[in-house]
């Protein structure tokens, strides 16, 4: 018979066992890192916030956000992304037995910690990343499509369409999730054009700012995405841009030259004309843009070509007036 004493203390039981994962409830990491928005299982993440086994994290789209687990394992989350620290086994001293990240889409870093390279295991739709002490970017698209680019040590990628080794810096591999694999190549330019994303890979395009403690980028591909026209123009610029000294070499004979004395009249408009010119060979504060200068230089040759006729046909006006 189920007294109401049972009852009371069975209804005890219940609310203990349903507490008790959240007061045994041990974090697996912190974050360190925060900009804009990134959510865990309990709303905002701030800086030094715990993490936790099984909480999803999530980034906006510019949101960033870079995590230490307990084992000294470094995982960067760059903006729209989802991840979930899948499986967390701590053995008690500075290392993991087990560590499975599972990662739903986004562009992410990670770098390995104290842990055997056994014990950590990345997921993804297209396929499994394994850990050989490691330093690596990855990206997942929004259709399961994953590339990962080695930055150090050695990483292995295998799914339906086998298995593909990483050894170099700057590898990269891309896989479907249909099996497709390309075979492994340095990484470059072309990869966003591959992946149909600039905004993928951020950290290796620049595009997003990672904290010191995440390791160096680059591959490259600084300048592949998404780059300011001010970082292609005066590199333009300053290879057509003539030294100061040019335009008063080319001034010095022009004055020099000995010249027939017209009338006064076509003196004085010379002279106006002259002076026009000598306007746009001036080394000013408009050099920064020699182009367009050097288009006028080119044009103002046959003005000043007209103006030596115009002295021409004034002089044989005059020897006609005269006889």
């Amino acid at each position: 018979m189920f007294t109401p004493d049972r009852a009371i203390l069975a209804a005890l039981g219940f609310l203990v066992c349903a507490a008790t994962p959240l007061a045994a409830a041990e974090s697996i990491g912190k974050a360190v890192h925060i900009k804009t928005v990134v959510t865990g299982a309990s709303g905002d993440l701030s800086v030094n916030d715990a993490v936790y086994q099984d909480e999803r994290i999530r980034t906006s789209k510019s949101g960033l956000g870079q995590f230490v687990f307990r084992d000294g394992t470094k995982l960067a989350v760059g903006w729209g992304s989802s991840v979930v620290i899948d499986n967390f086994v701590f053995d008690g001293s500075r290392t993991v037995k087990k560590l499975t990240v599972k990662a739903a889409k986004g562009t992410f870093r990670w770098v390995s910690g104290n842990s055997k390279h056994a014990a950590y295991e990345i997921l993804t739709p297209a396929g499994t990343i394994g850990v050989r002490g490691t330093a690596f970017d990855f990206y997942v698209g929004a259709d399961g499509t994953t590339a990962v680019v080695l930055l150090n040590g050695a990483a292995t990628f295998c799914g339906a369409g086998g298995c593909r080794q990483l050894t170099r810096r700057c590898d990269c591999v891309v896989a479907r999730p249909n099996g497709r694999l390309t075979d492994t190549r340095r990484v470059d330019r072309g990869i966003f054009k591959t992946l149909g994303n600039s905004r993928a890979l951020p950290f290796l395009s620049g595009n997003q700012t990672l904290a010191a403690t995440a390791g160096a980028g680059g591959c490259g591909l600084a300048s592949a995405a998404e780059i300011p026209r001010d970082d292609i123009t005066p590199r333009d610029i300053r290879k057509a841009r003539p030294t100061p000294s040019k335009p008063g070499k080319e001034d010095k004979p022009d004055e020099e030259k000995p010249r027939p004395e017209p009338d006064k009249h076509h003196h004085h408009h010379h002279d106006d004309h002259h002076g026009h010119h000598g306007h746009h060979d001036k080394p000013d504060g408009h050099g920064k843009h020699d182009r367009p200068h050097g288009d006028r230089d080119k044009h103002d040759r046959p003005h000043g070509h007209r103006g030596d006729h115009g002295h021409r046909d004034g002089q044989d006006r005059g020897k006609s007036d005269r006889g």
